[in-house]
């Protein structure tokens, strides 16, 4: 992530422009969810390793956010590492732990100087030693940023994080701190890894697979969908905003007739 220059040059006046056009069509979402797919499909159709692909995927997930922080959105979470990925290639996993560490480190100044909130959603102490050692360093110094909520999905599942909290429910029933009537979905959420935060609004899948890969399967109940072919180290701003617009079209009822 870059910090806003002092000049302002074609393409960002082209971008201020497009960014100016999303909030004037309509309300923007608060919580956007992205499924980052497609990296090593990305690097394969080049002839490069799947590592490459990853590293370029960074860039993404770089414009991505600084994008969301300049349109005002609240809530930004990117599924990173599941726990089904701890099963790929020992030297795939050992190049995305370092590389991860390198990026959290990297960044950590520039999330402060754009008030950026960094945030982790998963089994966090089944990462290396380093990479915990570096969230918990970044996790601590944005602590006090009010401005975008950055969270990344870490040796994270939806049945995961499901388990977990009906583990942390069940806990404080047994303890005599809860009463099982009183356990409401409002209640429920609370005990997720996600609470305080809005439900996402939109939910973003690259590399054009149809499915939800055990992502927020709680949080995602009336999330609207859009998947595109772009893989994930192609997809930047541009992609972005045109996710957007796709998603102020939506008829969004909840359950309910359309007025």
């Amino acid at each position: 992530m870059q910090d806003v220059p002092t000049t302002i040059t074609a393409p960002e006046a082209t971008d201020h422009a497009a960014q100016a056009a999303l909030k004037q069509r309509g309300a923007l979402p608060a919580h956007i969810a992205i499924i980052m797919d497609g990296n090593g499909r990305w690097a394969r159709e080049r002839g490069k390793s799947r590592v490459v692909g990853h590293h370029e995927g960074v860039e993404s997930v770089r414009d991505i956010t600084e994008a969301c922080a300049q349109l005002g959105v609240p809530y930004l979470t990117l599924y990173t590492f599941s726990t089904e990925n701890w099963q790929r290639p020992p030297e795939e996993v050992n190049a995305l732990m370092s590389l991860l560490v390198h990026s959290i480190e990297r960044e950590r100044e520039t999330l402060l100087r754009n008030n950026i909130q960094l945030r982790v959603l998963g089994d966090v102490q089944q990462l290396p030693g380093p990479c915990q050692t570096a969230l918990q360093a970044t996790i601590e110094a944005t602590a006090a940023n009010t401005g975008l909520v950055l969270s990344l999905a870490l040796s994270y599942s939806g049945r995961w994080e499901i388990l977990q909290a009906v583990r942390r429910l069940a806990r404080a029933v047994q303890e005599g701190r809860l009463a099982v009537e009183d356990i409401g979905e409002d209640v429920f959420a609370a005990a997720l890894a996600t609470a305080g935060m809005p439900d996402p609004d939109l939910l973003i899948r690259t590399g054009g697979e149809q499915r939800i890969s055990n992502f927020l399967l709680w949080q995602i109940a009336y999330t609207e969908l859009y998947v595109t072919d772009e893989y994930w180290p192609a997809f930047r701003r541009a992609q972005l905003y045109e996710a957007i617009r796709s998603f102020q079209e939506r008829d969004r009822r909840f359950g309910r007739v359309e007025a």
